[in-house]
């Protein structure tokens, strides 16, 4: 199936228009028509090689909503004209004991990432900046009913990647949590935790997005460019939810955990970050990292947005707006997410195939 797309094929280059072949139909496969997909800071990281090992051509697009144009002879979860999401990931091994358990995330052979990956038959992986995706049915999800398609993309990544360390960790009523940083992590860890009766307070260097932490769920906001200001709250958090991709102190975050606390980092910063040890050995608290769910887990998350109505904040946009997005992307220029209108790649001119 002829797809278009947009694909950077080097890591100084721009996005522009691609022309690529998807698979034909297999017998558990879902074919999907996409909508929207958003734009995550990591399809930048890929996009430049920032982790040296990107594929190119390079589609980047991990929270992709859709709709299903066809399915296989043996596909039983969805059927034609269904809303449906794509995540992360894409295969799995299905045998090992994680996949068993629904950690296929965690998969011993190796998940399937949904762009830029290299499949089993030796063709590269190309993501949801494009038309149309052809996947296993084991992983496409149900977008529940209510919810707006463009706004729900970014769950099937930032959703994910905020609410499985909650579920996790088991944060409930009553529970104090602070979120580190509010930006597309950071806003939807600060829903989930409210709606899970957590009391949320945000830690973010951004004062005029005291407003948007209160409307999203947080009780307090406290600005970290004051000097003391973590100090203030020493030993107060059971839980910290750290979304910072950038290099920064963990010495005064874990300050801020009671004995017995745990900081859970989310962002992938680029350099090593330095750990004090003493926090960590006189208060017995804990430093975990954690990185989207599996099958399972993922649906469970959607579904309870779907109860509660939660989605993410989004500004739409143009394919054509895609270089200019990333840009304000790493100034942190949006809240709280771009996605990306693909029914524009249909109605757009003709893409101008990459050389492969």
């Amino acid at each position: 199936m002829t797809t278009h797309g947009y694909a950077t094929r080097a890591p100084d280059a721009r996005l522009e228009p691609f022309e690529f072949e998807r698979r034909a139909l297999r017998p558990r496969d879902v074919q999907i028509e996409i909508d929207h997909c958003g734009v995550c800071h990591t399809d930048i990281h890929f996009a430049r090689n920032d982790w040296g090992f990107t594929q190119y051509p390079c589609v980047p697009g991990h929270e992709i909503v859709g709709r299903v144009t066809a399915v296989g002879p043996e596909v039983k979860k969805h059927q034609v004209g269904d809303l449906v999401g794509v995540g992360c990931f894409v295969d799995s091994c299905g045998t090992c004991e994680s996949c068993r358990q629904g950690k296929e995330n965690h998969c011993e052979a190796g998940v399937l990432y949904t762009y830029s990956w290299i499949d089993s038959d030796g063709s590269v992986t190309m993501g949801g900046y494009s038309t149309d995706i052809v996947v296993d049915e084991h992983f496409v999800f149900r977008i529940p009913p209510g919810l707006d398609a463009a706004a729900a993309a970014p769950l099937l990544c930032a959703g994910i990647t905020t609410y499985s360390p909650l579920r996790h960790l088991q944060v409930g009523e009553g529970d104090s949590i602070a979120i580190l940083g509010l930006g597309g992590l950071g806003h939807m860890a600060v829903q989930f935790a409210a709606a899970m009766g957590a009391e949320v307070t945000v830690l973010s260097r951004s004062l005029e997005k005291a407003t948007d932490a209160a409307r999203l769920g947080a009780h307090d906001f406290v600005d970290t460019r004051e000097a003391d200001s973590l100090a203030r709250h020493a030993g107060r958090f059971r839980y910290i939810i750290d979304t910072l991709a950038v290099g920064h102190d963990l010495g005064s975050a874990l300050a801020c955990l009671k004995p017995g606390g745990t900081l859970v980092m989310l962002g992938a910063a680029p350099t090593p970050l330095s750990l004090a040890t003493v926090p960590l050995v006189f208060g017995r608290r804990g430093v975990i990292g954690s990185l989207v769910g599996g099958v399972p887990e993922t649906q469970e998350m959607l579904d309870f947005c779907g109860a509660r109505g939660i989605v993410s904040e989004i500004e739409p946009i143009a394919p054509t707006d895609i270089n200019d997005a990333f840009e304000r992307v790493l100034s942190g220029d949006v809240k709280y997410r771009f996605v990306i209108d693909c029914q524009q790649m249909r109605m757009g001119a003709e893409p101008v195939p990459l050389p492969v």
